[in-house]
């Protein structure tokens, strides 16, 4: 009964947690930077695919999809920062 607890418990913050996140943002200029913007775009598709895997697992993957989703939106960050320097180089 203890585990069968524990296991709802679980589902429980899974659910929550995948309610809360929210695909990274795509916020990269299209017109300024094409190929930045296109990667934001494929992380974001990631990121919704990895949510469907999670919610077809019923969220059992081990922490593993949760972590992917969480470098998903390292890896937008980056692609910001990218644009951003970009800008101010080319002033």
């Amino acid at each position: 009964m203890k585990y069968v607890a524990i296991a709802g418990l679980m589902t429980a913050m899974a659910l929550a947690t995948a309610a809360v996140a929210a695909p990274p943002a795509q916020n990269v200029s299209g017109n300024r930077h094409p190929n930045l913007a296109a990667a934001q775009r494929l992380s974001a598709q990631a990121f919704q695919r990895i949510t469907a895997a999670q919610q077809a697992n019923e969220f059992d993957l081990g922490g593993h999809a949760a972590r992917a989703k969480e470098l998903l939106e390292q890896a937008n960050n980056e692609l910001k920062q990218a644009a951003q320097t970009a800008n101010a180089n080319h002033k």
